[in-house]
């Protein structure tokens, strides 16, 4: 690597530029424009970065907190250059965060829909931060396959109406980058854009965040992306999941209009925390052997954002009833 460095002794790397722009102390740095964005994240994915810069660029994007331009710009490039084939998807549901505290029950709401007819991409990484229960995992652990190329998406969508595929396989890049979170002892933008990627342009989009600051940039950069119809949540752990413990705010796009709603916090004390995440539980809820209170709320108002999302209902009490009734019926 100090080679590749000290080709760079007389002349400056054209990546330098922006670790500058972004990095020029408290006065000089800014963000990236659009542009900027996507010519340096271009770079990224094809290798034309040196490690030292892109560490040093990361960080500082991930101190300052990225722009809508940037996330954007950088969203966009990484589309343009995994060049999947549009499918017919109902909806894309981002699954990077991992569960630790509750069972990950937006899978199920996921499930369900799908039994129900709509057709499902869920695309997600696992095993970035330590101590948590990744969608993948629980998925091989309910029989389900995870795909490994667009072909078996497409089988599965087929199928089921549910397809899941990981972030390695839409991107090796992406997912060595994701993987930095326990070298850097922090997460980094990709773990924001890669909710945003939408790899199939599905017709709805779904993603949560942890930080409430990063809402309205996830809905402002879905808006800025020509994303029609989405949602952005404060989900349980990170996941898109309704917390039924708290009010949950809803930054949305609807037929190409902003949005936000509100809905209601639905217990009266905080739920109590699971001791182990025990994935025969999990399952015998799903297969109705089983009930588990939290879990058969947060189930439901789960799948209710995301059939409003989706449009299927015109408003959020309706949403929430069709919930109600598809959760009963998933047999």
């Amino acid at each position: 690597m100090n080679t590749k460095r000290n080709i760079y002794k007389d002349f400056e790397h054209p990546f330098a530029q922006f670790v500058r722009i972004v990095g020029k102390g408290k006065n000089g740095a800014r963000s990236l424009t659009y542009d900027e964005a996507y010519q340096a994240f271009s770079m990224i994915l094809k290798d034309e970065v040196l490690d030292v810069q892109l560490g040093a660029f990361l960080m500082l994007l991930r101190v300052k907190e990225e722009s809508v331009d940037e996330l954007s710009g950088f969203v966009q490039a990484t589309k343009d250059q995994l060049n999947f084939q549009t499918l017919d998807v109902d909806l894309d549901w981002s699954s990077y965060a991992g569960k630790r505290k509750h069972y990950p029950w937006f899978l199920l709401a996921a499930l369900t829909l799908a039994k129900h007819g709509y057709k499902i991409v869920m695309h997600g990484a696992s095993g970035h931060t330590m101590n948590r229960v990744y969608t993948e995992q629980v998925l091989e652990y309910l029989g389900f396959p995870i795909c490994q190329n667009e072909l078996e998406v497409k089988q599965q969508l087929a199928q089921h109406n549910f397809a899941y595929l990981p972030l390695g396989v839409i991107s090796p890049v992406l997912e060595d980058l994701i993987n930095l979170r326990n070298v850097m002892g922090l997460r980094s933008p990709i773990h924001t854009l890669a909710r945003l990627i939408n790899p199939f342009n599905a017709k709805a989009t779904m993603q949560a965040i942890f930080h409430p600051a990063y809402r309205s940039s996830h809905q402002q950069a879905a808006f800025q992306l020509g994303y029609k119809n989405s949602a952005v949540i404060k989900g349980e752990g990170g996941e898109f999941e309704r917390n039924p413990d708290a009010k949950t705010l809803i930054c949305g796009i609807k037929n190409g209009e902003l949005y936000e709603h509100e809905l209601p916090k639905l217990t009266d004390n905080r739920s109590p925390i699971e001791e182990e995440l025990d994935l025969a539980v999990f399952k015998a809820v799903w297969e109705g052997t089983q009930s588990h209170e939290y879990g058969e709320i947060a189930v439901p108002e789960t799948m209710g954002i995301a059939l409003y999302t989706m449009g299927v209902v015109n408003s959020y009490e309706e949403a929430m009833l069709t919930a109600r009734k598809l959760w009963k019926n998933r047999f």
